[in-house]
């Protein structure tokens, strides 16, 4: 999981003006526990929604559908922020809202059927089912709320407004309102999962978007534009004049109001626009860093973002700072960026008091620390969070990867053994063993025993059941699947590959016959395999 997408990963009132900054409207941490209880969520026990549907058609109320996990730290986000906002509850009277935790039965097949992948995921639906937009998780939470309010209150879902948008042949000639384009702009594009557009058309597609949108709304044009850039990367045949988009990004960045409007893309992006736009050796590399770093340090400070997002700019500088360098050298920051990033931790570590908050900072914070170098504070950050972490499962993963930056292969297997065996739900467990899988395999390939016991864990916690084998379950095994035959490519370790592949084979014939799960759980080895 990412920091965008997670992927979960990480994250909504009137918009009264495109260009008016967020206000500060947060909700003290104290109020949480009793606001988030305050929401009538569903939670579904199955994999089907058709009840929700039917409720939600007699009621004449749309559905806002909310995908993700205990454990994913833009989730817990969205919980500390928005979802115990008194705005937020209020507005819920007026849709259905569904909790899909990624762990419940069905879950999973349910993402395959919405088309939801990265935890974040948040969908709003009208009552007869149509998709009406998808809120991005990373944006900040007045910014949450703003989008939620205008696709609720939207007269056509967001596919339609997109025909609408591209059907005028020249900026401005558009009958979209201020509305209509904001929707565009602040669209989940990262959750998107191709229900708008194929892949190869959304680069090409959005900056049409962004050159079409009229000059009287210019955050929604800003945005449009930074998410076009992102999407083309240095892809010189993308349509970017880059001399002019470079002039139009440097504005963004000088102007507070502009840039704040965006700020989780330049955040969550910064290496992306300075690697589409510029290249290195140059002056324009350079002037674009430094226009990059005030902007991030303006925002870093900014207090109408959360502890999370305002590390999240810390972040991005380090990003910027080590765009590159190899991996294996040792890293070189300035004493300043030094100074800051600490100063930045300490500040997310005591000003974070909501237990969901914590698991969204706490992780960012330690891997920041990780990032500069900083490895003995980072560790004895997440040891002391272990014992009230929301899923410390969680922080061991990054305990694991800063004893692999050390070198200590036997330490970052055993935080990694340590998560899977304290993971919790089948769906996490599934992802976690399969990951523990891969790290055995890379730090102990020798480990044949070890390997194998790992592995026959993963495939008999599975339950032979069609919904078992759908959307996150699937890909975790069939990366499991994977790498174990990568490994077992010259031939030494086939005979493990073939029993474990024999023991997935018993489990795979409990499924019902005739049902593509079935073949789905077959083919999790491939065909790689040979059979003795």
């Amino acid at each position: 999981m990412t920091r965008r997408a997670l992927l979960v990963v990480a994250i909504p009132m009137l918009l009264a003006a495109c260009s008016k900054a967020p206000e500060n409207a947060a909700v003290p941490a104290t109020k949480a526990a009793v606001a988030h209880a305050g929401i009538d969520w569903v939670k579904p026990d199955g994999a089907s929604l058709d009840a929700v549907f039917a409720k939600a058609k007699a009621d004449n109320k749309p559905v806002f559908l909310y995908w993700g996990a205990a454990w994913c730290p833009p989730c817990n986000q969205i919980k500390a922020t928005v979802f115990n906002r008194p705005d937020f509850i209020e507005r819920s009277k007026s849709f259905i809202p569904v909790y899909l935790d990624g762990d419940t039965p069905g879950a999973q097949k349910l993402g395959a059927q919405f088309k939801v992948r990265g935890y974040p995921t948040t969908i709003l639906f009208r009552p007869d089912g149509t998709e009406l937009t998808r809120v991005p998780g990373e944006v900040d939470a007045v910014q949450y709320m703003q989008i939620l309010r205008l696709g609720m209150t939207a007269t056509q879902p967001i596919k339609e407004t997109l025909a609408a948008a591209l059907a005028a042949p020249i900026a401005g000639a558009t009958a979209l309102s201020a509305d209509g384009w904001n929707l565009l702009a602040y669209y989940g594009w990262d959750t998107g999962e191709a229900q708008l557009l194929a892949n190869m058309d959304l680069a090409p597609t959005v900056l049409q978007l962004a050159r079409q949108c009229p000059p009287q709304f210019p955050d929604a044009a800003t945005r449009l534009l930074l998410r076009s850039i992102v999407l083309a990367g240095p892809d010189t045949d993308a349509g970017l004049d880059t001399v002019q988009t470079l002039a139009a990004v440097h504005k963004v960045l000088a102007d507070a109001t502009l840039s704040r409007a965006s700020a989780d893309l330049l955040s969550n992006y910064a290496k992306e626009l300075l690697a589409a736009l510029t290249t290195a050796p140059s002056p324009q590399r350079t002037e674009l860093m430094t226009a990059l770093n005030t902007a991030l340090d303006r925002l870093a400070a900014d207090q109408t973002w959360s502890n999370a997002e305002q590390l999240g700019a810390v972040q991005a500088k380090v990003g910027l700072a080590l765009m590159g360098k190899p991996k294996s050298e040792k890293p070189e920051f300035s004493p300043a960026l030094l100074t800051q990033v600490q100063a930045a931790v300490s500040k997310a570590d005591q000003a974070s008091t909501d237990k969901y908050e914590r698991q969204a900072v706490i992780p960012a914070a330690a891997r920041l620390l990780s990032d500069v170098g900083l490895i003995d504070a980072s560790d004895a950050m997440l040891k002391a969070e272990l014992p009230k972490a929301v899923s410390p499962y969680y922080h061991m993963l990054v305990l694991a990867s800063n004893a692999k930056l050390r070198g200590d292969k036997a330490t970052s297997l055993d935080w990694a053994g340590k998560a899977y065996a304290g993971s919790i739900g089948p769906a996490t467990r599934l992802q976690w063993g399969s990951g523990f899988v891969a790290k055995l395999i890379e730090l102990a390939p020798e480990d044949s025993a070890r390997i194998e016991k790992a592995a026959a864990q993963v495939i008999a916690e599975l339950d032979p059941a069609p919904e078992t084998f759908y959307e996150r379950n699937r890909r975790s095994l069939e990366k499991m699947g994977l790498q174990l035959n990568k490994w077992s490519a010259a031939g030494k370790h086939a005979a493990v590959v073939q029993k474990l592949n024999a023991q997935l084979s018993d489990v795979c014939s409990k499924v019902p016959e005739g049902d593509s799960a079935r073949s789905a759980c077959a083919g999790v080895f491939g065909n790689s395999v040979k059979k003795s």
